[in-house]
C-alpha cells in the first residue's frame, strides 16, 4: 500500500473541503440561497466528529482536574461588559483594500504571510543542504555561514522587526510603508494599488427592548471568556473552590471578520472551548509555563505527529498581558494558529470590579488576605481544530493491484461512526442478523447499519468516513456466531465470536485511551 504524496497542498485543500461536502462533514449555510459568506453548518457526520471533540476537551479539563469546573454563560451579557473588557473602543484589525481588485485583506496578515515565505527560502535552501550532506550536516553552522541563507535571515529579521514595532505603537501608516517596501502584491489583481491601512471594529451589536426608541444596544458575544470572568464569584463561593482553580467553557462567538476564508478557518459565527485559570499573583507565568506543556500534549495525543505543531510567540502582546503564544498547527495552507495561551494578569477581574462597583477579589484563607487573581487563559477554536484534525486524517492510497481508496484516519476516539454492520448479502436471514447485533451495540457505540452495494463498496463508504470497524455477517455467521471484524487502517480482518464484539471495539474506540496519554 502507497500513500499518494505528489498533490500539491492547494489541491489537497480543494479535495478535503470537497470531501466535507460529499460524505456530509459542513455545508454552506443557507446553501439554497446561494450561501451566506463565511458561515457554514455541520452535517450528520460533522456534528459527531465536532461532539467528540468537544468531549475530548471537557473531559480533558474536567474530568482530569479536580480543580477545574464547568459553566455555559449566556451570549447575550450587559453591554458594560464589553466596555469593562476593552472590546467597545478596541477590538479592532488592520484593513486594507486593493483598489484594483476591490479585495479588502488584514495588513498584518499580508505582511506575515511574506515574513512565512521567506521563511520558506531559508528552511528549503537548509534541507536541500541536508540532503547534499548527509549524516555530516551541521545545520546550525549552516544557518550561520550560508550566504543566502544569511541574506534572507537578516531580510527577516529588518522586516519583522519593523513590523513588530508598528503593531505595538498602532502605526497603521507603518504597516502600510511595510506592505509598499516588501512589494506585497493582492493574490487576485496582482497589483499594488492599496489603500491606507485602517482599523475595522468587529463587534457585531443588535438591539434589545420592545420599542425601537427605549431599546438597549448589546452585543452577540466576540470571545466567551467574559461570560466565565462575571461568574468568577458565583462558581467560586458555590463550589468551594480555593485558588489555583479552573472555570472551563464551550460556547459560540461571533466576529465580523474583514477577511474570512479558507473554509471554516475563519469565520464569523465560531465555537471557542476555553478555559481561564485562576492563580495567586506572581505565579502566574510558572502556571503559563505549565498549561503550554499540558495543551500541546493534548495535541500531540493524537497522534498526527510532533512536528506538525509548533509555538509561536506573539509579536504583539495585549496590554493587560505579560506572556502569549498560539499553538500552530501545520495546515494544508501553512501553520495556523489553533490554541492561544495567554497569561492575562488580573485585567479582567480588575476592570469588572471598576466597571460594576462590586469587589471581584478572593479571600485567601492560607495568605489571610484578599486580592484579585491573577488569570492564565488557554483558548482553542473547536472550528479550527475540526478542520486541522480532517487535513490531518485524508488520506489518497493506493493498493495492491493499482485501486486507490480515500481514506480519514481518524483517531477511533473522535470518529463520527464507530462500527459499520454489513450482511454480506441482503437475504438468507443475515439482513436480520445484522439488525440483532446492531441492536445490541447501539447503546455502547454510534454505529451505521449499510447493505447497499458490494461488499466493497460498502468497505469504501466506511473508510471515507473515517468508521474504524466493519462487521460482516456472510452464512457462516449463522452456524459458528461469529462474524468477520475489519480493521480501517489495516484492512486485515479477522473471525470474532460476536460475544467479544463490545470489548474488541471498546478497546481502540473508548475516549479513556485518549485521555490517559495525558496522565503519562
Amino acid at each position: 500500500m502507497r500513500i499518494l504524496t505528489t498533490m500539491v497542498q492547494d489541491d489537497v485543500f480543494k479535495k478535503l473541503i470537497s470531501h466535507c461536502k460529499e460524505y456530509g462533514f459542513v455545508f454552506q449555510s443557507s446553501e439554497i440561497y446561494d450561501g451566506l459568506g463565511a458561515v457554514y453548518d455541520y452535517g450528520q457526520m460533522g456534528v459527531e466528529l465536532k461532539n467528540n471533540l468537544k468531549k475530548y476537551w471537557w473531559d480533558s479539563m474536567v474530568l482530569l482536574h479536580e480543580n477545574i469546573v464547568g459553566i455555559d454563560s449566556a451570549i447575550f451579557m450587559h453591554p458594560t461588559i464589553w466596555k469593562a473588557s476593552g472590546h467597545v473602543d478596541a477590538f479592532n484589525d488592520p484593513l486594507i483594500d486593493n483598489r484594483d481588485s476591490k479585495k479588502r485583506y488584514r495588513a498584518d496578515v499580508l505582511i506575515e504571510e511574506y515574513l512565512a515565505k521567506i521563511d520558506d527560502k531559508v528552511n528549503k535552501e537548509v534541507e536541500k543542504a541536508a540532503k547534499r550532506f548527509g549524516e555530516k550536516f551541521d545545520e546550525q553552522m549552516y544557518r550561520e555561514t550560508n550566504p543566502r541563507v544569511l541574506e534572507n535571515q537578516s531580510k527577516r529579521d529588518e522586516i519583522h522587526a519593523r513590523f513588530a514595532k508598528a503593531l505595538n505603537d498602532d502605526n497603521l501608516n507603518e504597516l502600510r510603508q511595510i506592505i509598499v517596501d516588501c512589494e506585497i502584491a493582492c493574490p487576485v489583481s496582482g497589483t499594488r494599488n492599496w489603500t491606507e491601512v485602517r482599523q475595522f471594529n468587529l463587534m457585531f451589536s443588535t438591539e434589545m427592548g420592545a420599542t425601537s426608541e427605549g431599546a438597549l444596544k448589546v452585543y452577540l458575544r466576540p470571545e466567551s471568556a467574559q461570560g466565565i470572568f462575571v461568574n468568577f464569584l458565583n462558581v467560586q463561593k458555590t463550589g468551594r473552590m480555593k485558588v489555583p482553580f479552573g472555570i472551563a467553557q464551550i460556547g459560540k462567538a461571533f466576529r465580523n471578520e474583514i477577511v474570512a476564508r479558507q473554509f471554516i478557518f475563519r469565520m464569523r459565527e465560531f465555537e471557542q472551548m476555553e478555559m481561564q485559570f485562576f492563580v495567586v499573583p506572581g505565579e502566574e507565568l510558572d502556571w503559563f509555563e505549565h498549561w503550554k506543556k499540558v495543551r500541546m500534549k493534548w495535541h500531540q495525543a493524537l497522534g498526527f505527529g510532533a512536528d506538525k505543531y509548533r509555538f509561536h510567540d506573539h509579536d504583539k502582546l495585549a496590554h493587560y498581558a505579560n506572556a502569549a503564544t498560539d499553538i500552530e498547527y501545520e495546515m494544508p495552507f501553512g501553520f495556523k494558529e489553533v490554541e492561544g495561551i495567554h497569561s492575562r494578569t488580573g485585567f479582567d477581574l480588575s476592570q469588572h470590579e471598576k466597571f460594576s462597583g462590586k469587589k471581584m477579589q478572593y479571600y485567601d484563607p492560607e495568605q489571610k488576605k484578599s486580592y484579585i487573581p491573577y488569570v492564565v487563559e488557554t483558548s482553542i477554536g473547536l472550528d479550527r481544530m475540526f478542520l486541522s484534525v480532517m487535513a490531518a486524517s485524508y488520506r489518497e492510497e493506493t493498493l495492491e493491484g493499482g485501486e486507490t481508496r480515500v481514506l480519514l484516519k481518524l483517531p477511533p476516539a473522535l470518529a463520527p461512526v464507530k462500527l459499520a454492520v454489513l450482511p454480506l448479502v441482503r437475504k438468507d436471514g443475515l439482513p436480520e442478523k445484522a439488525r440483532e447485533i446492531m441492536d445490541d451495540l447501539k447503546f455502547s457505540f454510534t454505529c451505521q447499519y449499510d447493505e447497499k452495494d458490494s461488499i466493497g463498496k460498502r468497505y469504501r463508504r466506511q473508510d471515507a468516513i473515517g468508521t474504524p470497524f466493519c462487521v460482516t455477517v456472510d452464512h457462516q455467521t449463522l452456524e459458528d456466531n461469529k462474524v468477520t471484524i475489519r480493521d480501517r487502517d489495516t484492512m486485515e480482518q479477522e473471525r470474532v465470536s460476536i460475544d467479544t464484539l463490545q470489548q474488541v471495539i471498546a478497546d481502540k474506540t473508548d475516549m479513556k485511551h485518549l485521555l490517559k496519554k495525558l496522565s503519562e
